[in-house]
């Protein structure tokens, strides 16, 4: 069985500012299977950091952090 370990399904970050809603990160969708690597790459302020932290959990308190489904080893 090779599921993958990390499993991440059209992530979208909202956050809100004075004149309205950024939206740095919209539709991201990747997995990942035991053993193999995943790279992120783009230009500055293309949404790499923003993606990465919202998969740990850590954006600012005023991100909103949606999906379809991020799953790690089995568990939403």
């Amino acid at each position: 069985m090779n599921e993958p370990i990390l499993d991440v399904r059209n992530l979208q970050i909202d956050i809100p500012i004075s004149t309205g809603i950024l939206h740095p990160v919209r539709g991201i969708s990747f997995s990942v299977k035991r053993g193999e690597t995943l790279c992120i790459v783009g230009e500055s302020g293309c949404g790499k950091s923003l993606t990465s932290l919202a998969l740990m959990g850590l954006l600012p308190k005023t991100a909103i952090r949606t999906a379809e489904k991020i799953n790690f080893m089995g568990q939403d």
